[in-house]
């Protein structure tokens, strides 16, 4: 797992990108609390992936938002894109047990949408949609499905540490299974967030969904939502730590490295199809973000998936 810090401005935390590497799975697994590596130096901060933290046992705390929490057995946290998790120190996890698993859409394959919350059209992402300020979502797990859910998440750390033949899938079988259990134990919280959530940030990722292909600015976004650019800026940055070009870009770039990795199309067709009508441009907007060409990154895709 690689990522990329970006200081955001004034007093708001930094939020962490990530970076993707040719031919690797977008997925990882993190011991919390257990022969875990922390030495207490972690900032306030967002990112913008999405990810679960569960804890098999009881101790430590759990920084999210504006809150600390008393970690209990059976503890789930579900950590949407720009939810913001509080400065951690060395021993917050002190007596804990419990893991992290990150991810993004790509894990799920070329069907998951790929901006923030267009994901609400994907019924296994939709409990990461709540992102903000307000901090992490809590569930709990019962008792009964705990030894389950430990054996589950090992089973995703010993396919993506040890890479056996078949890992690939392995993984993505193992990832899907996790977020069903997640999405059945958020069902009520789901309701809810689908009567009252973010309906203005909704209707933003819809638009950028449907129309990352062709040319979109900010006011276009704007004018497609009757807000003002101003608004929307503010709003979207405040609830997801990015901005709306930002996030025309993500949705892009997601779509431009599946078409690398699957297609031979030539690489100034695959930037025309995913919204860059200069070649160059998205050569360049391509290596700024992901650090190699996507001539190369295509050629390190296919020579680490074989």
């Amino acid at each position: 797992m690689r990522t990329q810090r970006t200081p955001l401005k004034g007093a708001e935390p930094a939020q962490y990108a990530w970076q993707p590497v040719p031919g690797e799975l977008s997925v990882a697994v993190v011991p919390l609390g257990h022969g875990a590596d922390f030495d207490g130096a972690h900032e306030a901060h967002s990112h913008d992936f999405p990810g679960i933290a569960y804890f098999s046992a009881a101790g430590g705390v759990v920084r999210h938002g504006r809150q600390v929490r008393q970690v209990e057995a059976g503890d789930l946290f579900v950590i949407a894109p720009g939810d913001v998790m509080g400065q951690a120190r060395s021993d917050d996890l002190l007596g804990a047990h419990g893991w992290s698993v990150f991810f993004t859409a790509d894990a799920l394959g070329p069907d998951a949408p790929g901006a923030h919350l267009a994901w609400r059209t994907h019924p296994l992402l939709f409990p990461f949609v709540h992102g903000g300020a307000t901090g992490a979502l809590r569930l709990k797990v019962p008792q009964d499905q705990r030894a389950e859910w430990t054996a589950r998440i090992k089973a995703l750390h010993d396919e993506l540490r040890h890479r056996r033949d078949g890992y690939r899938e392995a993984v993505s079988a193992h990832l899907t299974l996790l977020l069903v259990a997640v999405s059945r134990l958020a069902a009520d919280v789901v309701g809810d967030l689908r009567e009252n959530a973010e309906p203005l940030l909704a209707e933003v990722f819809d638009v950028i969904e449907r129309r990352y292909p062709e040319p979109l600015s900010l006011r276009e976004v704007a004018a497609a939502v009757s807000i003002s650019p101003g608004h929307l800026t503010s709003t979207v940055r405040r609830r997801t730590g990015r901005t709306v070009q930002e996030w025309i870009t993500e949705r892009r770039m997601v779509q431009a490295r599946r078409l690398l990795a699957v297609t031979d199309l030539p690489v100034g067709d695959i930037g025309r199809q995913v919204g860059f009508s200069d070649a160059g441009y998205f050569a360049r907007t391509f290596g700024k973000l992901h650090g190699m060409s996507p001539t190369r990154w295509r050629r390190f895709n296919h020579l680490n998936a074989r």
